[in-house]
């Protein structure tokens, strides 16, 4: 079966934003990735990201998103929601079926608050309604690490907060080396990123989300704190909620099942 691959840039006011696309059916699912999209964009990838999609491709077709290249200084999750949704349109989405994870999970409560017609059905991955203590000192000490230009130091970090004991006991030894390869030639995307959570709140706004929601959580998530998700399905009325025992952060790298619980949600 094919895949239909393709990797996208779409103009958007004095910048662009890449994604890439993949799958023929009728169905559009929207993907939105997580802080590591500061380092790294979708760019040019369609082949290796469109893998643990691939039983999907005949009924959805699935879009993943870089935020816009250049942003400017204190560029908000909101702000991100809004070009997401501009771009969307211009590639002629007007409506889908919206999955965020960790940063880009924020990124999705807020399409789904400000722009709900443009949301099917809303799955919530590993994030957290707001920069809450755990969050905030993860994303910190990531910034901190950057700062410092220790790249090594900051990938170990992620790991460690994202992973499994049982994974971690596995691979810890390859991360140093993995750090080499990784080191963007510059932070200022991955801090805009960063910054934009240590100011997100929409815990007050939960409330008001009218589609259709489905939260996945790890049941020990070292990056935004184990009670993120509790506190999203108590706000958000109507939600689902399900969570990876035994997993943390990395649940959407970890779990066997993580895109068969989307894909059945929507």
């Amino acid at each position: 079966m094919g895949k239909n691959l393709r990797n996208g840039c779409v103009e958007i006011g004095d910048t662009d934003m890449y994604y890439v696309s993949f799958g023929s059916g009728e169905k559009k699912v929207v993907m939105l990735p997580g802080l590591s999209d500061g380092l790294s964009t979708v760019k040019g990838k369609a082949w290796f990201l469109s893998t643990p999609y691939k039983k999907y491709l005949k009924d959805y077709t699935v879009y993943m998103f870089s935020r816009k290249n250049k942003m400017p200084e204190g560029y908000s999750i909101n702000d991100m929601a809004d070009d997401q949704v501009l771009v969307m349109k211009k590639l002629g989405i007007n409506k889908a079926y919206l999955c965020g994870v960790s940063q880009g999970g924020m990124i999705s409560q807020c399409i789904a608050l400000n722009h709900p017609d443009v949301v099917e059905k809303l799955v919530l991955a590993v994030t957290a309604p707001n920069a809450n203590e755990v969050a905030r000192d993860s994303v910190s000490g990531w910034i901190e690490m950057a700062e410092r230009g220790d790249h090594t130091c900051l990938m170990i970090d992620t790991a460690e907060r994202m992973y499994s004991d049982k994974y971690l006991s596995r691979n810890r030894k390859y991360f140093p080396l993995m750090a080499k390869f990784t080191k963007p030639k510059s932070y200022e995307r991955f801090y805009r990123n960063a910054k934009a959570i240590l100011e997100f709140d929409v815990r007050d706004r939960l409330s008001e989300l009218s589609v259709p929601t489905y939260i996945l959580a790890g049941s020990d998530d070292k990056t935004v704190g184990n009670d993120a998700a509790p506190e999203m399905h108590s706000r958000i009325s109507g939600s689902e909620i399900y969570y990876f025992y035994g997993l943390g952060h990395g649940a959407f790298e970890e779990a066997k099942d993580f895109y068969d619980k989307i894909f059945e949600f929507f």
